[in-house]
């Protein structure tokens, strides 16, 4: 997500830390170097005039020239204009109405509407536990409310039956009037789309919208097409009246020009985020966070949530109790490998910490996410049930035996043997009280639950004071495109990532019990002062 700007700005960024001090002139290169950055981001040029302009006014001021770290301070000016202009607060669906609450949803061909109707409502169905029904009102597309149907099926939500021949203002009413009756709490209506806006398009929402009174109009835009979604939004707003936007595809947008100029452009809010076409690819907007990635310092918090959202409770209590024991076998380690897998795999978790965003692209490049986990997956597999709850017994000719069948060499089969010693140290460790919020997360500290949201801002401010020159050497030569033998921070390959779950070895990232400074990764360290 926006790593092609995230690169740029680091840049810029490096060379203003890397700074004693700073002259007006400093800041007057940085700032032409961050107009041109967010212009080939394919920002609004109003947008990009008026950001820059409020930098430089704030940049040279004396609370960073006379600053011990001036290069940083702009950093952290830059950071919260990025706030201000993605709307500062996070703006959640609203709900707030007498059930059955209408969501439209509106947007043109192809920008994912359907699906992201769908995601929605299993969203709302699982997390919010409200009982939805959807209804598809495109009687042009061919299949259209039967794709909605069978999308229907697959998360469990209720779908108006399909009746041939109505026109969308017909089965609006129907949607409403079977809503009222079945006692739901909110009705998703997904209209059809166009291949570009026309009048038709447009009376066709209009009179729907009439109908069904709304309490959230939500127009879905393909991040990807940059302006021409900006450009899209001011035109259903102009003439339908949108309350937010879902901006689909945001994964694959190495830019992000659509996102950083929706709010300052339209005055709307975006409200969700599509990373994928899994029918859970769906995010909340966060502008804090969103601005932290950009920047390079990681989103700790929705790594923690994540983490909360993709575990199964059932097996966690189950580890719990074991731990409690001392016991963490291979099978074990195996379900934390999959947890890991869950979470977005090595890349994903990487993208997500503070100085780490830079080598995502070498692990994608790298396949390390499919191939490391995968391999590691297969020689647990290719175990015997006694072998696995008894590392132990791998002698020799066992390890031999298990080579062959997950078609590995015996080293990798003593790699990870190593790796599971220091998990299974790790998690006596927890075990006994001592893993902090990461033991809470994990429902390994007697099912205490979530990091509360002050304890994971508290994870997020230390983690972004971390000195992101202090990466470990075997990373810095992953992120110059060099893979390493065994890098020490990977799993499969020495030492495990220690401090998050599934990742193995000792420490913990701070706030999440287990001391100060970034222990999550060897060779990171806090700033100095």
């Amino acid at each position: 997500m926006f790593e092609t700007l995230q690169d740029r700005l680091g840049g810029i960024f490096d060379k203003l830390t890397g700074r004693g001090a700073l002259s007006e002139a400093d800041v007057d290169t940085a700032m032409r170097e961050v107009r041109r950055a967010l212009i080939e981001a394919d920002v609004a040029l109003e947008v990009v005039r008026a950001f820059v302009e409020q930098v430089r006014e704030r940049a040279i001021g004396k609370e960073v020239i006379k600053s011990v770290t001036p290069g940083q301070m702009v950093v952290k000016i830059v950071n919260d204009a990025i706030v201000d202009m993605l709307g500062k607060d996070p703006e959640p669906l609203n709900l707030k109405a007498a059930p059955p609450v209408p969501i439209l949803m509106v947007g043109l061909q192809g920008s994912g509407k359907t699906t992201t109707t769908a995601k929605i409502a299993k969203r709302l169905l699982e997390r919010d536990k409200k009982k939805v029904i959807m209804a598809s009102l495109d009687t042009n597309r061919p299949a259209a409310q039967e794709q909605l149907a069978i999308l229907g099926e697959q998360i469990s939500v209720d779908t108006l039956p399909i009746v041939k021949g109505e026109d969308p203002a017909t089965i609006t009413k129907r949607a409403m009037s079977e809503a009222r009756k079945g006692g739901y709490d909110v009705v998703m209506l997904d209209t059809a789309g166009r291949l570009f806006i026309d009048e038709e398009l447009m009376a066709e929402v209009q009179a729907i919208r009439d109908i069904a009174k709304p309490a959230e109009t939500l127009l879905v835009a393909d991040a990807l097409t940059g302006q021409d979604a900006v450009n899209l939004a001011r035109s259903f707003d102009e003439q339908v009246g949108i309350s937010g936007l879902v901006l689909t595809r945001i994964d694959g947008d190495g830019r992000g020009g659509a996102a950083l100029s929706m709010r300052a452009v339209t005055g709307k809010p975006i409200k969700l985020l599509g990373t994928g076409e899994k029918l859970d690819g769906l995010e909340d907007f966060h502008p804090e966070r969103i601005a932290s990635r950009i920047l390079g310092m990681g989103d700790v918090v929705s790594l923690v949530e994540k983490a909360a959202q993709t575990i199964d409770h059932d097996k966690a209590a189950k580890m719990a109790a074991r731990m409690k024991k001392g016991v963490f076998d291979l099978e074990d380690l195996a379900d934390q490998l999959k947890q890991m897998q869950k979470m977005g795999g090595m890349s994903g978790l990487m993208g997500m910490m503070p100085g780490l965003g830079k080598m995502k692209k070498q692990l994608e490049e790298a396949d390390l996410d499919n191939s490391v986990l995968k391999r590691q997956l297969a020689i647990i597999s290719s175990m015997t049930p006694k072998e696995k709850r008894n590392p132990k017994l791998m002698n020799a000719s066992r390890k031999k035996r298990v080579a062959k069948g997950s078609g590995v060499e015996v080293q990798e089969i003593n790699r990870l043997l190593k790796m599971h010693i220091q998990m299974a140290g790790m998690m006596k460790k927890m075990g006994k009280g001592k893993g902090g919020l990461l033991g809470k997360m994990m429902g390994m500290g007697g099912g205490a639950g979530m990091p509360s949201p002050e304890e994971m801002e508290k994870m997020q401010a230390e983690l972004a004071q971390m000195d992101p020159d202090s990466v470990p050497p075997e990373l810095k030569e992953l992120a110059s495109g060099k893979i390493p033998k065994m890098p020490a921070g990977m799993p499969g390959m020495g030492g495990g990532m220690p401090g998050l779950p599934g990742l193995g070895g000792k420490g913990g990232l701070p706030g999440l019990g287990g001391g100060g400074g970034f222990k999550g990764l060897p060779g990171f360290a806090k700033k100095k002062k």
